[in-house]
């Protein structure tokens, strides 16, 4: 069983991170938050500012459920932007955390790798704990490394998209090479599978939003991908029978079967 894992200075039991974004009502996005068993919702400061006063109820809402917020830049385009929205989630949310994303497409979500590599350097000096989503790139992790990031959150598929892993060997690939950096799949999930499937590649979490906030059940889907990440994470420590080519029988060829020796006995 997880009895827990560090990041962003924060000991969390779940592995699940969620959004708030697109659900049908406050109240059924409070419910299936909870039924998600999440201990971080990412939340967008141009949606929740504390200035206007129709993101009240939202802020109140999350408050009472009791959970780590993780403000996100979501719809920044240049660094500046970038920068700013985090300055500004820094005060309204009173943490050092923030989602960075710099969007370099607007079909795809892309995001835009040289402006995400730049904005981390400056907020990493500015005392933020950057959470980067970024592409599965190998040299692009390592140049947000370089910056301070200790935590990346490569993308599984375009945001939305319901793909689940696009790029398994990119993905596997990150994970071999950065043993040591906090790696969740962030968007492109879309459903409890591809959750667990990240997992079992030893990722060490994953975020989504819209596989549950637009779900015919959201408060049960949220729940079914609870137990996908425990599964997926449980089996990657179980260790994971290798594939093979050939059949392997899974009964003994030589000796008595065992059903044989009981019935004589």
């Amino acid at each position: 069983m997880d009895t827990g894992w560090k990041i962003g200075g924060q000991t969390l039991k779940s592995r699940l991170f969620v959004g708030s974004a697109r659900y049908p009502s406050p109240d059924l996005m409070a419910q299936a938050i909870r039924a998600s068993m999440a201990e971080v919702v990412t939340v967008s400061l141009r949606r929740e500012s504390a200035a206007n006063k129709a993101g009240q109820r939202f802020w109140q809402l999350i408050r009472d459920i009791g959970i780590n917020v993780l403000p996100n830049t979501a719809g920044c385009k240049s660094v500046e932007e970038a920068v700013t929205t985090a300055e500004m989630a820094r005060e309204v949310f009173e943490t050092n955390w923030i989602k960075l994303e710099v969007i370099g497409d607007d079909y795809t979500l892309q995001p835009d790798v040289f402006k995400l590599v730049e904005a981390s350097a400056i907020l990493n000096d500015k005392g933020f704990i950057v959470f980067p989503y970024t592409t599965e790139d190998l040299v692009v992790a390592r140049e947000l490394i370089a910056t301070g990031c200790n935590i990346l959150m490569p993308w599984g598929a375009p945001i939305g998209s319901g793909q689940g892993l696009n790029n398994i060997s990119a993905l596997k690939t990150l994970r071999a090479r950065f043993p040591d950096i906090n790696l969740l799949v962030d968007a492109g999930l879309g459903a409890p599978s591809h959750a667990a499937q990240a997992m079992e590649l030893g990722f060490d979490g994953v975020l989504l939003n819209t596989a549950i906030s637009e779900a015919g059940d959201p408060v049960s889907m949220a729940r079914a991908f609870a137990h996908a990440v425990e599964a997926g994470y449980l089996a990657a420590n179980a260790g994971i029978m290798p594939e093979r080519d050939f059949a392997q029988p899974s009964t003994p060829e030589i000796g008595t079967p065992f059903w044989k020796t009981e019935i004589n006995s």
